[in-house]
């Protein structure tokens, strides 16, 4: 069976793009700030109420977050939830490279 370009559709780079959701860039950038504090609680074998704690919001929001249920998180707070896991933000402001992503998220080191 061979596969025809009719078959498929190319992805965007982005799946909330393909999938038609509103405000693709900023859904992805949560996405990857989510999994980026994510991976740092489960890096230090934090339990979702110590993780609590440390991000001074309650166990059930954990939970959500590490669910990837973000409706009830902007990127300004999960920002500021990446701070109280010791964490070093940068943002940069320049020119586009061309591949219609304006808002990118990338991670450095995990140290």
């Amino acid at each position: 069976m061979s596969i025809n370009d009719d078959d498929y559709t190319k992805s965007t780079g982005n799946v909330f793009a393909d999938l038609g959701i509103a405000n693709p860039q900023e859904a992805l950038a949560k996405a990857e700030l989510a999994r980026q504090i994510s991976a740092i609680v489960a890096e230090r074998g934090l339990t979702q109420t110590q993780a609590a704690r440390i991000l001074g919001i309650d166990q059930p929001k954990v939970s959500a977050l590490m669910r990837g249920r973000l409706s009830g998180f902007s990127i300004d707070r999960l920002l500021r939830l990446l701070m109280a896991l010791d964490r070093e933000i940068e943002i940069r402001v320049r020119l586009p490279k061309g591949d219609g992503h304006r808002l990118r998220v990338v991670q450095v080191g995990s140290g």
